[in-house]
């Protein structure tokens, strides 16, 4: 059997990797894929972008394909899985009126509000004018929002008013972020720690995965501008077995039974970012739908269960007939960077290193904006690697992580190097 995966980032690098040790499957075709999924056993990529469609329906029909997953949220936006269901073909994620609870940040936090799940307050606006006087009269900081999917940067935290007015600007006015900014919304800053909970639905029972953790902000000390995530760890320290219960209950449980209600059944990854406040309060601050990067790679290396089984459990409504099996061990992915990410940054530098990391003992390095140059890996993207260990603990997972990517580099190579610090501090108290 031959699944297929669309999407190039280390997402889909880390589930291509996955889906090929199971036995049942023959084949993993990843479109359009990039150089680590190219050098991947049992895998090869096909260059269709994810958005063609028609195209992967066309591939997935001439290959036979048994399973597609998708992998980014744009073709899920797009409606690529009500496409493929229509042609009668096996894909797994939401539909395209359920990935609005991705694509339409209005639409989720009103969705939200009106089956009280536990978010940010908020306010939505189409006119730039009224934007502009409500920020007037608020107190500081706010989070200003693009609606639409804008590749995990429409996120702004304004410090102040003039920050706020220029974002709103940006945003509205000038474009920035294209149709996503048509309208936006202007949300309370929420303090505390941001941890992901990421489960598979299939319309009815939800399968919680292991949690996680990822670090949105550029730079060390969780500072910088927010980027799509500068590495991930997984477990989390902070999702006590009492908060995961909470989370299930008071959001996981309540989105997936709304959206079936509402005549929208959800199938597929959801992943809900929370905000969990200094009283240990959860908050959803987005969801999307999909699996997260990079939270995905060090997901990836702690699970033992079949992936495709899982889908397959997901797509025939099974999901309460089955459990995943997860090593102990803690994983701890970093994201190796351009330099100006998630601003411009240079493409097309020779990667070097890379042949010393095919084989690590303890871990793997997944790709993400790669591509091949005459046999010669190089970047294409912000975000080009993801080194990922595996450690008894987060601080050991983090010494094997980084002692992994120490020989891998290229001109202008970038990477933050504290990924892990705050469950570190954690582990080394409790400890005490």
């Amino acid at each position: 059997m031959k699944v297929l995966i669309v999407g190039s980032g280390g997402r889909e690098h880390a589930l291509a990797w996955k889906i090929a040790q199971s036995k049942t499957i023959t084949e993993v075709i990843v479109a359009p894929g990039n150089a680590g999924t190219a050098q991947e056993a049992k895998v090869h990529n096909i260059p269709i972008d994810p958005l063609a469609i028609e195209d992967l329906l066309g591939l997935a029909k001439r290959e036979d394909i048994y399973l597609t997953i998708i992998g980014p949220e744009a073709p899920l936006a797009a409606g690529i899985v009500d496409r493929f269901h229509a042609a009668g073909l096996r894909c797994f994620g939401p539909t395209q009126a359920a990935a609005q609870l991705e694509s339409s940040k209005a639409f989720s936090k009103d969705f939200m509000q009106r089956h009280n799940i536990p978010t940010a307050a908020y306010q939505t606006f189409t006119e730039l004018n009224a934007a502009l006087d409500y920020v007037a009269d608020q107190s500081f900081p706010l989070v200003i929002k693009a609606d639409g999917l804008a590749a995990g940067k429409g996120v702004i935290i304004a410090q102040n008013i003039a920050q706020a007015n220029q974002a709103i600007i940006n945003i509205m006015r000038d474009d920035a972020f294209g149709q996503a900014g048509q309208q936006i919304i202007i949300e309370e800053f929420l303090t505390g720690e941001e941890v992901s909970f990421i489960v598979m639905s299939d319309g009815e029972y939800i399968l919680p995965l292991v949690s996680s953790q990822d670090h949105k902000a550029r730079d060390n000390g969780d500072q910088g501008p927010n980027t799509g995530g500068m590495g991930a760890y997984s477990p989390a320290p902070i999702m006590t077995p009492e908060l995961h219960q909470q989370v299930l209950t008071d959001i996981m449980i309540p989105t997936i039974h709304a959206m079936r209600d509402e005549g929208h059944p959800y199938t597929g990854f959801l992943y809900a970012g929370l905000m969990i406040s200094a009283t240990g309060q959860p908050y959803v601050l987005e969801y999307n739908c999909r699996f997260g990067d990079p939270e995905a790679q060090p997901m990836m290396l702690r699970l033992m269960t079949d992936l495709v089984s899982l889908c397959d459990a997901a797509l025939n409504h099974q999901l309460d007939k089955i459990q995943a099996e997860w090593t102990e061990q803690t994983a701890l992915g970093v994201v190796l960077a351009c330099e100006g990410y998630p601003g411009d940054y240079p493409t097309g530098e020779p990667i070097k290193g890379l042949s010393e990391h095919n084989n690590i003992p303890f871990g793997k390095v997944f790709h993400a904006g790669t591509t091949l140059a005459k046999d010669q890996v190089v970047t294409q993207g912000g975000r080009v690697l993801c080194v990922t260990a595996l450690g008894e603990t987060v601080e050991q997972a983090h010494q094997n992580a980084y002692q992994a990517l120490q020989t891998i580099t290229w001109p202008s190579i970038y990477f933050r190097t504290d990924i892990g610090h705050r469950a570190i501090a954690r582990e080394q108290t409790d400890s005490q």
